[in-house]
């Protein structure tokens, strides 16, 4: 069991830098010029998707085993609104606090920890299934960020993994070591 919890753990936290890797991948081709585009009134700008991102991984993570994952001082609601446009370094600061914040707990983890139980809005979690519902949260935002990028880069969108036709020139038993696979 114990090997078990120690692949999960190494897994975890692969998983979560995966995502990171991605998002900044993604963030980097994204035009200025559309940080804050909405494509219509009921959707979110990369701007607001970051914000989000970064307040739930900040507010999740910090005293990840003590506290509850909901901090009081967070203004979910809040992290949807953007009264004043964030200048991009201020949109990567953010997104960086919360990845440094979710990273240092998750990496910080050892196996017994996965037998403790944590409180998100008062509600019981086993580590592991907070741990789950997190890196499944930040995928499905991660994914947004990447969709949104890709349609505002255009024609100079470069692909952040195998871009179509090239599935049998990519290296095979990459991606546990390289992560997300390579760009061309």
């Amino acid at each position: 069991m114990a090997d078990f919890r120690d692949s999960y753990l190494r897994d975890i936290v692969r998983t979560f830098r995966n995502y990171k890797a991605l998002g900044e991948k993604a963030l980097a081709q994204m035009p200025d010029a559309h940080l804050h585009t909405e494509l219509d009134a009921n959707s979110n700008s990369v701007a607001v998707i970051v914000k989000h991102v970064a307040g739930n991984l900040r507010s999740r993570f910090s005293d990840f085993l003590t506290s509850d994952g909901e901090k009081p001082g967070r203004n979910r609601d809040g992290e949807f609104e953007m009264p004043e446009r964030a200048s991009r370094g201020e949109m990567l600061r953010s997104w960086e606090l919360g990845w440094t914040t979710a990273l240092g707990s998750i990496e910080a983890l050892r196996p017994e920890d996965l037998d403790r139980i944590v409180h998100i809005r008062k509600e019981p979690f086993a580590v592991v299934e907070a741990l789950n519902r997190s890196i499944t949260h930040t995928a499905y935002h991660v994914g947004q960020i990447v969709y949104l990028a890709r349609h505002f880069a255009g024609a100079n969108w470069k692909s952040l993994s195998i871009p179509k036709g090239m599935s049998d020139q990519i290296q095979q038993g990459d991606f546990k070591s390289k992560g997300i696979a390579p760009t061309r």
